[in-house]
């Protein structure tokens, strides 16, 4: 007996369910994945990503920092704190008396070194769990995205890789 499947067309091309609620799904399981695999250099991601920004760009001032990291100004402030008391970011005059530079330390350099090992241990992970293949598709989607989001004017330009 041969049974017959009615498919619904109108169901399969078009998406089921809120694209935002299952990235940002997808994101929280991404960020504890390397948030727990770059702690083990007793960094969090985002003060890795601030060094790695300075590295980067710096020396800097505040303001075009926040801006290269598409954070606002309070936020950098707050996460500039550790960073500077451990010693790995210092804030001196600019290039004028209203002006702060960022600029990254010996020892900044050495503990984003660390950091940016156990990144790669987790993005080597991540490739393992979902395959290469699937990572490279998954980049080029984000990608893919994010530049017609750009062109929209509803997203930022990207930003350089951790």
């Amino acid at each position: 007996m041969i049974v017959a499947t009615i498919i619904d067309m109108d169901a399969i091309a078009k998406p089921q369910g809120c694209t935002n609620f299952r990235l940002r799904r997808l994101m929280r399981q991404l960020a504890r994945h390397y948030d727990a695999e770059v702690a083990k250099s007793g960094l969090k991601t985002t003060q890795y990503s601030l060094l790695s920004h300075v590295l980067h760009l710096g020396p800097l001032r505040p303001v075009d920092l926040a801006e290269a990291m598409g954070i606002e100004a309070s936020t950098l402030t707050r996460n500039l704190k550790p960073v500077i008391a451990a010693g790995w970011i210092t804030q001196s005059e600019g290039p004028d008396a209203r002006s702060r530079l960022i600029s990254i330390t010996d020892e900044g350099r050495e503990k984003r070194a660390e950091a940016q090992r156990h990144w790669r241990t987790a993005q080597q992970k991540l490739n393992e769990v979902l395959g290469v293949e699937r990572v490279i598709a998954l980049h080029a989607l984000i990608d893919e995205s994010m530049e017609l989001l750009h062109a929209t004017g509803d997203a930022e330009p990207g930003d350089f890789d951790e």
